[in-house]
């Protein structure tokens, strides 16, 4: 799993017939200061994440373990909106 900030949603009307339906949102991945860390990406959203959220995204085959996922050719899907972050016991993210 990576963090990641919500930075925008991608729009394709025409897709994998699998994919319609599902909700594609452009990731920034951060580290846990909210720094920016390598690069952007485009991940499912199993969760209901919006712009601006701190989330939690997995990608690779890991993609493909959520149920919305399962079998459909993704890369990257968010599965958590994170609340709160913290580092040796002060938080450093709360939402």
């Amino acid at each position: 799993m990576q963090l990641a900030e919500v930075i925008g949603t991608v729009v394709a009307t025409r897709k994998e017939e699998s994919l319609r339906g599902v909700k594609l949102l452009v990731l920034k991945a951060v580290d846990v200061d909210r720094q920016p860390v390598g690069n952007y990406v485009v991940a499912v959203d199993a969760v209901g994440a919006g712009t601006g959220e701190i989330v939690l995204y997995a990608a690779g085959s890991s993609s493909r373990m959520t149920t919305l996922t399962q079998d459909k050719p993704v890369d990257a899907v968010v599965m958590a909106i994170v609340d709160s972050l913290e580092i040796d016991g002060v938080f450093v993210y709360e939402k």
